[in-house]
């Protein structure tokens, strides 16, 4: 199909428009500043900004066609049009604009509030050892199978991933894993997507300064299984092991196939003879008719329920799971989950992305099991988000740790001291949290004070390489802070 605008529009309700109906359209933007000629821009009415306040701008760079929820104006050389649901246009006219390259994909998406990005890691990675190419999207980078990006936002706006999909398909992938969130599906960015088979993790307390309530968080979530983005998945992995995905199970419509995974006794892909230990994890894992012990270079149950998540998508697109329980012995791990930091000390200092109570809470219990002495933490409470997730975390890591640093989590607008009496309700023994505003103060500071068989975690961050405050973003890798400061301290095996 050429991409005309009248081809692009086909049968998609326009409320008015002016302005030549019948011209090529290069390239579609949501960025005025990304505009060139012969684009389309579509003016979204977002959270911090408004497209229609760079209707000019983009005029001015070219932009040939300008949609948006406004009434259509007369502009010499430019066509305008105005429609209800911009951002569900937006994706079925990006679909169409990239020749729908889901169809040539067998697609996964991953939806939760934790861990969706080690699934998506371990699906690739089980994937690519099958001898093909797959794709990924995700949290950490985009693998569009000719090259990599990093990533700048879990799930893009709906051109960019048609796009990256397109690439995909060009570059000979047959499958593509996608991390999907609930801004995502909310804002229909994967509105119209084909997904081969979907994954629901859990559902613990995030992004309610977005959502208005767990329910509708939950219900946003859900859209991803019932139909409310355009099309059912052919299949529905549920972990029932969370009550939400019990839930949600119940709901899965005829038109989808359901699979279940946890521990529960009638989940179809469980785990049993679970062994915890400090270097890894092993259990039987029990499908349909069959059975293959697992062990697994992950650590912490929340692993497991990870890692019966990528078996039971694995299964749905056909994979020998006797085979992937081989394969993951070589499995390197995922940036920023659970990352060891090592310069030779007779210490464990991880690095992790954990930043809700729920994954603190996972992450540090499953820490004490295998740490001889002292358990330690460095967190921090993301700055214009839900303040009323700060003290349930404070209280996660102080009923855990020994002693924890509390310092700035990407602060963005707010001030951390601020952010700090927010936290600071939930404080159960003053005794042992320090405040340090400086995020490399408290790493150093939590360094200083660790001894021989202590653990040091170091959450919130995880992979990421920059620090947001005051309207800047700086440049901060947990990870490369806490090698410098050790090999500087010189804190190694005497």
């Amino acid at each position: 199909m050429e991409p005309h605008l009248e081809n692009l529009f086909h049968d998609i309700p326009v409320e008015t428009r002016s302005g030549d109906f019948n011209c090529r359209v290069e390239g579609l933007e949501t960025d005025s500043r990304r505009v060139a000629p012969g684009s389309l821009f579509f003016a979204l009415e977002g959270l911090k900004t408004n497209g229609n306040y760079y209707v000019e701008e983009s005029i001015d760079r070219g932009a040939r066609v300008i949609v948006s929820s406004k009434p259509a104006i007369h502009r010499e050389g430019v066509c305008f049009l105005q429609v209800n649901d911009i951002r569900g246009v937006l994706a079925r006219v990006a679909r169409r604009f990239s020749q729908h390259p889901d169809r040539a994909l067998d697609l996964v998406g991953i939806t939760g509030t934790n861990g969706k990005t080690t699934v998506a890691h371990l699906v690739h990675y089980f994937l690519a050892g099958g001898g093909s190419r797959p794709g990924m999207l995700g949290t950490v980078k985009y693998d569009l199978g000719g090259r990599t990006l990093p990533a700048n936002r879990t799930t893009p706006e709906s051109p960019e991933i048609y796009s990256m999909l397109a690439q995909m398909r060009k570059h000979g992938c047959r499958q593509a894993v996608m991390e999907v969130s609930s801004h995502g599906i909310h804002q229909k960015r994967v509105q119209g997507l084909g997904f081969k088979a979907v994954a629901f993790l859990n559902l613990t307390r995030d992004h309610i300064d977005y959502h208005s309530s767990m329910e509708e968080y939950f219900e946003v979530k859900a859209g991803l299984f019932t139909g409310n983005t355009g099309r059912l998945p052919e299949v529905a992995v549920i972990n029932i092991d969370d009550p939400r995905g019990r839930q949600l199970a119940e709901r899965i419509p005829s038109g989808s196939r359901l699979v279940t995974f946890g521990e529960s006794p009638d989940a179809d892909f469980r785990a049993e003879n679970l062994d915890l230990q400090a270097s890894s994890t092993s259990f039987d894992l029990r499908w349909e008719n069959d059975t293959a012990p697992v062990v697994a270079p992950l650590l912490g149950r929340f692993n497991v329920s990870n890692l019966l998540a990528a078996f039971a998508l694995c299964h749905s697109l056909g994979c020998n799971l006797n085979i992937l329980v081989e394969r993951l012995k070589g499995f390197g791990g995922v940036p920023g989950r659970m990352e060891r930091v090592d310069a030779g000390q007779p210490f464990n200092v991880l690095v992790d992305y954990a930043h809700t109570d729920d994954a603190l809470k996972n992450a540090l219990d499953m820490l004490r099991v295998i740490t001889p002495n002292r358990l330690m933490a460095v967190f921090g409470c993301g700055g214009d988000r839900d303040r009323k997730k700060r003290p349930l975390m404070t209280r996660a890591v102080m009923e855990r740790c020994d002693h924890c640093w509390a310092t700035s989590d990407n602060p963005r607008s707010e001030s951390p001291i601020a952010i700090f009496e927010d936290m600071k309700t939930g404080i159960t023994d003053p005794a042992r949290i320090s405040f340090v505003e400086g995020r490399r103060r408290a790493i150093s500071l939590a360094l200083d004070n660790v001894r021989p068989g202590d653990c040091l975690l170091i959450a919130g961050k995880g992979h990421e390489t920059y620090q947001e405050m005051g309207g800047s973003v700086l440049p901060f890798d947990d990870r490369l802070v806490a090698l410098e400061l050790l090999r500087k301290k010189r804190l190694t095996q005497p």
